[in-house]
């Protein structure tokens, strides 16, 4: 419960700031956007080079694509985003993931009378693209990595009826009590010898599948907000905050999404953006995940 009420705290300010602001009336049809940027860093050193440092470069790549659709009282809002990174340091053997992550967002609604209120049912799927490592050396120090997530391992499904709070497309909240999710690996990381089932099982499983299973099934309660706002001419802060509970087992650990884009427009071309991401999820870790990315690059909105 603490853990919401500080997300809750930190976007309450945006909230109150919606509220005030005047919204025109919405329009039947398709409304279509869409951003895609590339950030790029780079950094080089000759061996003469006294000041420090190693030679490296980084890239990100993100895009985003929203397609929504209103006739009368039904809207159906679609979203998809896509990230992903990459660094490589000079002398390192291995590059390295800075950012992977692919989502589907669908949320259909029906309007109640006139108000800001509807009828949903909304669709969630999450993954990332590549595999994931983790990094360490073996007894002669050379570095090794160890496969610890690909595409799919894990994937995340989750859908469910609710009810939604639209005022505009920049500013909803879809409240669904009822909201079944699955969670899908790759047999590789679960199939065990039986002599380590049961500890591997205690440990909490693979993000939370059991032993020699590549599924586990959820249902518990979820809820979604977004919220955009534009701080000042040319800069604009994008707030996505996801929450779910699983009736089903310790409901108290409420897992939370809660992602932070910050762009600031240069011209037509040059962008700035920033991204914040916290996650707290025990079946993945005992913790915050914390991500941040800030930089300068190329980017097209559509």
């Amino acid at each position: 419960m603490k853990k919401i009420l500080i997300f809750l705290l930190f976007i309450s300010p945006f909230i109150a700031m919606a509220q005030d602001e005047e919204t025109e009336e919405p329009k039947d049809g398709w409304t279509k956007s869409g951003n895609i940027s590339l950030i790029f860093n780079q950094a080089a050193f000759n061996e003469e080079w006294t000041g420090g440092g190693t030679s490296n470069y980084a890239a990100n790549l993100n895009f985003t694509y929203d397609f929504n659709y209103r006739q009368g009282k039904l809207t159906w809002d679609n979203r998809i985003l896509a990230d992903y990174g990459i660094t490589k340091i000079k002398d390192e053997e291995f590059s390295r993931k800075t950012n992977d992550r692919l989502e589907l967002n669908s949320i259909v609604g029906r309007q109640i009378q006139e108000s800001n209120w509807f009828y949903s049912f909304f669709v969630n799927f999450r993954t990332q693209f590549a595999k994931g490592y983790e990094f360490g050396e073996d007894a002669d120090g050379n570095e090794i990595r160890t496969e610890t997530t690909r595409f799919m391992s894990p994937g995340y499904l989750q859908f469910g009826p609710g009810m939604l709070w639209k005022k505009d497309d920049n500013f909803k909240v879809n409240i669904a009590p009822a909201t079944a999710r699955f969670i899908f690996v790759n047999e590789k990381f679960t199939t065990l010898d039986p002599a380590l089932v049961e500890a591997f099982n205690d440990a909490g499983g693979y993000f939370g599948v059991e032993a020699n299973e590549t599924t586990r099934f959820e249902f518990g309660a979820s809820v979604n907000a977004y919220y955009k706002v534009s701080l000042m001419e040319n800069v604009s802060m994008e707030n996505i905050l996801g929450l779910y509970s699983n009736y089903l087992e310790d409901p108290q650990n409420v897992d939370i999404d809660y992602t932070m884009n910050l762009v600031l427009k240069v011209n037509d071309w040059i962008t700035a953006n920033g991204t914040f991401q916290a996650i707290y999820d025990d079946n993945a870790v005992q913790g915050f995940q914390i991500r941040e990315t800030l930089g300068v690059g190329v980017g097209y909105k559509f």
